[in-house]
């Protein structure tokens, strides 16, 4: 357990955007529907909580206190005492799960390696039970019983410790859990079975407790696998912050300063290639900013004394000195990873179907179970051996296993069904959530357009054209570097190179000196006519020649669009750029509404807006200016050109360049919906017309073993039926 003070505790909590004190945790041990309701429910009851908000899918819990100066310790110790291990997000993952890589990873690792073993052991003692089904009797058939018995008791002591921890840990703080009759069933049946193999019993039931354990770790492993896809949206945006910055001393020196200690007033030097360290306002020099994560826009802003600059962008051409305006907690970037917690936490109350169902789950077959023993225990006049055996049954046969992998089945085939159609799912959630949509928005840069500027073509001297290509060649403008894309001709030499920020790049061009930039700067030298924009190159006592930039419409933006509209959506376009160059693509892809000059926080007030409206929406995003709003959306996309926190934070990511992959990706989740309800039906009916059976005692422990492994085949199968190919019309044949 870790232990953290309350100063410590403290400073991990944040302020939302209401002005509440909010407390994040990371917590361990989080497996079902039964677990949210225990944390929620002890929570709720607590004064000193306003809110609490458990996301199953990402293991978090999210307090919201009902004023400033409250010891947060306490409620941490509340979810410690329930048999759960919570920890401050920032201060680390929660012991033994991981938030983080190295963490996931190991949880992964080990359950894989659970499966295996009982893979094995399963198959081991299947083949001895064939013999034995095969009528081997005596010695022979005592022999099969205690080699079954040497496999099984290590392979169940291993195999199991993922459901006998969680059961132990639920039974220890006093509640009930989707664990805990998996953990009797397949305990009582080892014991059993080795009370039947010393005492020279006909029947044991080794193969049903392995196998059992084999088949619940396969579907606890899939559903682990997903869930940790999810849990790294804010990390990647953390790594943008500079983890200190150059302050200038009272001497005039500058000095490398940790982040955490550069203060309000604070001068700081950031050169080219450097990220803003905190929010900060330009005192000294000119340069060219990358604000991607503030605009999503590929163009640079020029910046000049008296400009502020956001933390996170990425300075591109000249070294500035610039004042902090606020520390690093207080920063944009700060504001953003809040924002993105935010909108995570938002989801905390989906609970998937299976989750809700386990709530009931538990104590209905612990009652049913005990019921049926005491019944059998009256019925046979204290025959023990015979009321334990029906109760048994009644615990093989109605574990969970069609239950718990009606969800994580389908949802894993239809992940690679998607995959092979060039889209990545992140969660498995997810593909429930595509499904309930009415509604979609997409960012314009970067998603419904490539995001690289375009240069459309232009009538050059060939002069002109070299020239411009060996200056266009010289710089890291972004547009300079397109310019020089798009020119095919060989570039010719260039000396005494300078690139002046905001302006553009000179050099001396075959002797003549000569300009690539703004049009009032190279009008300096060359003739520009009166209102020429964009772009512009031109020799000194020659004509300009401009440049038009253009974008392109990503591949089936068009078809996308017109297949979600066609399908009854409604869609937005959700932008930071400016009003005429989205009203321009918004023509181009037959959107009528349409959001321009967006902030992070006005595409999340605008997302946020609507689902208050009770609509439910897909984002469709690329930028790190929109990660908060893919986070916050019901659904959210990017495409695999993506920022790193775009990905991070989408719930699917598309891996070929066309959009076609939206509407696509939609029918699969509506095909995977109507699939998830089937695999329900299925297994309810099989717990509807088994369960009578066993407590009826005409069901074996074997025998509902068989049973419920047939149910999960059943499932399993139904799910596999995803995997047909996509049909013109989308569906899934």
């Amino acid at each position: 357990m870790v232990l953290l003070s309350t100063a410590e505790i403290r400073a991990d909590m944040h302020v939302d955007e209401r002005g509440a004190n909010v407390l994040s945790l990371a917590v361990d041990n989080l497996r079902c529907g039964g677990c949210v309701a225990t944390i929620e429910n002890a929570l709720a009851a607590r004064a000193d909580v306003a809110t609490a908000r458990v996301n199953l899918t990402l293991r978090r819990l999210v307090v919201t206190l009902p004023r400033a100066g409250i010891d947060p310790a306490p409620i941490i110790a509340v979810v410690n005492a329930l048999g759960f291990r919570a920890v401050p997000v920032n201060a680390g993952a929660a012991p033994g799960e991981g938030v983080g890589a190295s963490g996931g990873d190991a949880v992964s690792k080990g359950l894989i390696r659970a499966l295996a073993v009982a893979g094995f052991g399963a198959a081991n003692i299947m083949a001895l039970s064939v013999g034995t089904w095969s009528g081997a009797d005596g010695l022979t058939r005592a022999t099969f019983h205690f080699v079954s018995a040497a496999i099984a008791l290590p392979v169940v002591a291993y195999a199991g410790q993922p459901f006998f921890r969680s059961a132990w840990s639920a039974l220890r703080a006093g509640h009930l859990n989707m664990d805990v009759p998996i953990a009797l069933a397949v305990l009582m049946t080892l014991a059993l079975s080795v009370i039947e193999t010393i005492g020279g019993g006909e029947q044991v039931f080794f193969d049903a407790a392995v196998t059992l354990l084999f088949l619940l770790l396969a579907g606890r492993t899939l559903d682990h696998l997903m869930r940790d896809r999810a849990r790294s949206a804010i990390t990647s945006l953390a790594r943008l912050a500079p983890r200190g910055a150059s302050v200038r001393n009272a001497d005039g020196r500058f000095v490398w300063t940790p982040i955490e200690e550069v203060i309000t007033g604070a001068v700081l030097a950031i050169g080219p290639g450097e990220r803003v360290p905190v929010d900060c306002c330009v005192i000294e020099g000119v340069s060219d900013i990358d604000r991607a994560i503030v605009t999503g826009e590929s163009s640079p802003a020029t910046v000049r004394v008296g400009d502020e600059l956001d933390a996170g962008t990425l300075n591109l051409t000249g070294a500035v000195a610039a004042r902090a305006l606020r520390p690093a907690t207080d920063s944009f970037l700060a504001r953003i990873l809040t924002m993105q917690e935010t909108a995570e936490a938002s989801r905390g109350r989906y609970v998937r179907i299976a989750d809700r169902a386990a709530q009931l789950y538990a104590p209905t077959v612990h009652g049913a179970a005990l019921a049926t023993f005491i019944g059998w225990l009256v019925a046979t006049d204290g025959d023990w051996r015979r009321a334990l055996f029906v109760a048994i049954s009644v615990l093989i046969i109605t574990c969970p296993c069609a239950l718990g992998l009606a969800v994580p089945v389908a949802h894993v085939v239809a992940a690679g069904r998607l995959l092979r159609m060039g889209v990545l799912v992140k969660d498995g959630s997810a593909l429930e959530r595509l499904a309930e949509i009415d509604g979609a928005a997409f960012d314009k840069t970067g998603t419904l357009t490539t995001g690289a500027p375009a240069i459309a073509p232009q009538p050059m001297a060939d002069a002109e054209r070299a020239g411009a290509k060996a200056l266009a060649s010289a710089s890291c403008h972004p547009v300079a570097r397109a310019i020089a894309r798009h020119l095919d001709c060989d570039p010719v030499a260039v000396s005494d190179v300078v690139e002046v920020p905001g302006q553009g790049v000179e050099a001396q061009v075959d002797g003549r000196p000569a300009r690539l930039g703004r049009a009032s700067w190279v009008g300096d030298i060359a003739r520009v006519p009166a209102g020429m924009a964009g772009p512009v190159f031109g020799f000194a006592g020659g004509r300009g020649v401009a440049f038009v930039v253009t974008e392109h419409l990503r591949p089936g933006a068009f078809q996308a669009v017109s297949a979600l509209q066609s399908g009854g959506l409604d869609v937005a376009i959700l932008s930071g750029d400016a009003a005429d160059r989205v009203g321009r693509v918004a023509a181009a892809v037959a959107v009528a509404a349409t959001v321009h000059d967006a902030t992070p926080a006005g595409k999340l007030a605008w997302l946020e807006e609507r689902r208050r409206a009770g609509r439910k929406l897909l984002m469709v995003g690329d930028g790190i200016n929109d990660a908060p709003a893919l986070a916050a959306a019901h659904v959210s996309m990017a495409p695999a050109s993506a920022s790193d926190a775009g990905r991070t934070a989408a719930d699917f990511i598309i891996l070929r360049d066309s959009l076609n992959a939206v509407p696509e990706t939609w029918q699969l989740a509506k095909d995977t919906a109507r699939v998830v309800r089937q695999n329900f039906i299925a297994a309810f009916g099989y717990n509807a017309i088994a369960i009578p059976l066993a407590v009826a005692g005409l069901v074996t422990p074997l025998i509902a073993a068989i049973a419920m492994s047939a149910s999960s085949i059943l499932v399993i199968g139904n799910a596999m039926r995803l995997n047909g190919s996509v049909r013109a019309n989308g569906s899934t044949a």
